[in-house]
């Protein structure tokens, strides 16, 4: 047991969420139109964060992409439950802050959850779907390209806000979606973030698996 690496993901996740947090929070009070900030700071934050701790622990920051981890048998069970509670205490405590400096309404603001027409199952696939993808793209540029990955999946990240950051919440995270819902006061919609993330990671390793034949290399996601 290697506590630095939990340390580093609970660091790291706490880093990437106080930034993707309090972007919401800046941007409901200057007034400006979350989907042209808050993308971009997600991402830049999973830079920063990957960057700051990323060369400890692997850089996970997300339960889903450590369920991928362990079905590719680069992170064992054991540590896999550390990284876990690691990045759901960062997410909190990031949620936490943002509480602190501008209060509850600010947190709840970014709540994840279903918006306009979109019902909660259509949530739930387009988290599914979009979660597969992350981690396909994880997967592969951390075994293929591995002195880009740490670049190619934030910009992943800021693609897939942009998409549907308005339509599921863009979640494909768990601990992200905890953090603000717990601090936040607002459990309804909860599950869809913590069943798509997961079965989006099961579905892109299994994809990954398909179409990619050689043994893998790598034992860290960053």
């Amino acid at each position: 047991m290697d506590t630095r690496k939990y340390l580093a993901e609970l660091v790291g996740t706490f880093l990437f969420l106080t930034i993707g947090y309090a972007s919401v929070a800046a941007a409901g009070a200057a007034g400006v139109p979350p989907l042209l900030v808050v993308p971009f700071s997600f991402g830049l934050g999973l830079l920063a964060a990957i960057f700051a701790v990323g060369h400890i622990s692997g850089g996970h920051f997300n339960p889903a992409v450590t369920v991928a981890a362990v079905l590719d048998k680069r992170t064992d069970t054991t540590d896999a439950i550390g990284y876990i509670l690691a990045q759901v205490i960062g997410a909190i405590g990031a949620a936490a802050v943002v509480f602190v400096v501008a209060g509850q309404p600010a947190v709840a603001a970014g709540i994840t959850r279903p918006g306009g027409d979109v019902s909660d199952i259509g949530a739930l696939i387009l988290e599914i779907v979009l979660t597969a993808g992350f981690i396909l793209v994880i997967l592969v540029s951390t075994k293929r390209a591995a002195g880009l990955a740490p670049l190619v999946i934030p910009l992943s990240l800021v693609a897939i806000h942009f998409g549907a950051a308005t339509l599921s919440g863009a979640s494909v995270n768990p601990a992200r979606s905890i953090g603000s819902a717990l601090l936040g006061n607002d459990l309804t919609g909860l599950w869809i973030y913590l069943l798509g993330p997961i079965v989006g990671a099961v579905g892109g390793w299994a994809l990954f698996r398909v179409l990619d034949e050689d043994p893998v290399e790598e034992v860290v996601i960053t």
